[in-house]
């Protein structure tokens, strides 16, 4: 055993001699060594009850012969930092979630690793750890909220940003505002749609580092802690049979993740945390994956932001094991490849049904019949940029009108709530993107605020920023090449002509080449930002974001 390495021989007798004080018995020191990673916190709900998780996964390491030895990592909560310069940190945050992962699981040993996470940067930073550190892993995730209720309402985070465009309008007062306040979020777990953290919680699933289950069974269910008990007990089997991320997580596994991530309909996040994952085991995914991927498959899910439905019902009409199923038998997944338990999804998803067709509809009656996402290309994309196309209205699939420019994301939230923008803009906000920002800030703030004003449908943005999985509307992010590397976005000035098609997959500056040439030769880099340390070492290490925005090493 790779803990053999601290625990065996003479030398070894202050390791053991300190683990004895830690409360483990001679017959605990010789059982295989399971760190059980922890994002744990108070502060919001996605984590608040992690510990409870712990309780469960280390009960399951006991039962079945495995040493459970429990630590936290940092997790940072997007709807907390969201629409102030707290969002630059969450981002770089997945990165010291790796990194610490990675130290921990390194200096004392262990033999296997249970990764427990929930929101948005946490879980693609735990898998970019066990991808990197490739040995037997598997993820327990926090597990969806529950949706809110308010009279007939059904809220969620999504609705938040709604109705707090309705309160800068003057469309609701304080007192209707706090009332939606106090009943959207009803409880723990990861908000209850289909926004990052959840999204991320399904592709476990079909990554296959996780139980099935983990990305839909609610946060309060029992089932829940059933489930962290199974995963504690799988591990130590995964160690007995080496069962490493390599063998499970292959090129292949993510082409899978691509296809299913269409079915459903996940956040544009997705785009950027799985080529990240990929990375970290030496394999190379595009964004171009991401198009090629949704120009063929259907999006038979419409879940919150995309639709009424949220996360308690995708679970209750099948949940990921049916549309694993779906997709297999449909020929868009390969259903032959490994999971944590060492069998295949075809022979793990054998008897699943779905159960309720209107959340999760036939392949021969999707919601719409290409994928949840797409990537644009042309003039100010070059690189791609990609757009959440199941929760954009299909009257905005063709847009053109007049650029307003932002160099911030403070400055297009002041233009919106003053009214100077209007129906048929283009909102343009750049330098917010991993390097520009730093730390490439979500734009979630905006997008609720321009719904509840009445302008999602009327209104397109850009940005090189990024969107958070509950943002709606006319949304492209992860424009590439970002403004602060000089890329075309930079370029844009106040009143010129933008167009997209995401039919035809174009987003266009409606100049000629001659002035778009005459334009670069003028750009200026703009002042630099005074920024703390850490975000400063993030910005000159960070990659493109095309290729996940995973920072560089000296090879790259």
């Amino acid at each position: 055993m790779r803990s053999d390495t601290v625990k065996t021989g003479q030398s070894r007798i202050s390791t053991r001699a300190l683990l004895k004080g830690a409360g483990y018995r001679k017959k605990d020191i010789e059982k295989p060594f399971i760190g059980i990673a922890n994002s744990l916190n108070t502060f919001f709900p996605g984590h608040m009850h992690l510990d409870k998780i712990g309780q469960s996964v280390a009960a399951g390491i006991w039962a079945a012969g495995g040493m459970p030895m429990e630590f936290n990592t940092i997790a940072v909560c997007d709807g907390v930092a969201n629409g102030h310069l707290g969002m630059r940190w969450s981002l770089p945050s997945r990165e010291i979630i790796a990194d610490s992962l990675e130290v921990m699981a390194n200096a004392h040993c262990f033999d296997g690793l249970v990764m427990i996470c929930g929101c948005d940067k946490i879980t693609p930073g735990m898998l970019m750890a066990a991808g990197r550190l490739n040995i037997p892993t598997i993820i327990v995730n926090a597990g969806p909220m529950l949706s809110g209720k308010l009279g007939k309402d059904d809220l969620d985070l999504a609705a938040l940003g709604r109705y707090r465009g309705m309160a800068v309008k003057g469309l609701i007062d304080e007192e209707s505002l706090e009332a939606v306040e106090e009943e959207a979020c009803p409880g723990c777990g990861s908000c209850a749609g289909m926004f990052t953290a959840n999204s991320m919680g399904c592709m476990t699933e079909v990554l296959g580092m996780a139980l099935y289950g983990n990305g839909t069974i609610p946060a309060v269910h029992a089932g829940r802690m059933r489930l962290a008990k199974d995963s504690g007990e799988q591990i130590v089997r995964m160690v007995q049979k080496d069962l490493r991320p390599s063998d499970i997580m292959t090129k292949q596994t993510f082409l899978n993740a691509i296809a299913v991530d269409m079915l459903i309909g996940c956040s544009t996040n997705t785009a950027l945390h799985l080529p990240a994952i990929a990375h970290e085991l030496g394999i190379q995914i595009s964004i171009e994956e991401f198009d090629k991927y949704s120009k063929v498959v259907p999006n038979v899910c419409h879940i919150s932001p995309s639709g009424k439905d949220f996360m308690e019902d995708f679970h209750r009409a099948g949940g990921m094991p049916a549309l694993i199923k779906m997709a297999i038998d449909g020929g868009i997944m390969d259903g032959s490849r490994i999971t944590v338990t060492g069998q295949t999804h075809s022979e793990l998803s054998a008897n699943a049904k779905v159960i309720d067709t209107k959340v999760i509809r036939p392949l021969e009656k999707p919601f719409m019949n290409e994928g949840g996402l797409a990537v644009l290309y042309g003039n100010i994309a070059p690189l791609g940029a990609i757009i959440k196309t199941a929760a954009c209205p299909p009257e905005m699939y063709i847009f053109k009108g007049p650029a307003r420019v932002f160099n911030s994301e403070e400055e297009a939230a002041e233009a919106v709530k003053s009214g100077r923008v209007v129906k048929g803009d283009v909102m343009v906000i750049r330098y917010e993107g991993p390097k520009g920002g730093p730390g490439m800030r979500e734009m979630v703030y905006l997008t609720g605020l321009l719904a509840g004003m009445g302008l999602g449908k009327d209104v397109a943005l850009i940005t090189d920023g990024r969107f958070s999985g509950v943002s709606g509307g006319a949304s492209i992010g992860h424009v590439s090449p970002e403004a602060a590397l000089g890329g075309p976005i930079a370029l844009i000035e106040e009143g010129d002509t933008i167009a997209y098609n995401i039919p035809q997959r174009t987003l266009n500056l409606l100049i000629n080449e001659k002035e778009l040439e005459l334009r670069k030769v003028r750009w200026q880099p703009p002042k630099e930002k005074e920024i703390p340390s850490y975000l400063k070492r993030y910005a000159q290490m960070v990659g493109p974001v095309a290729t996940g925005a995973v920072l560089k090493t000296e090879k790259e």
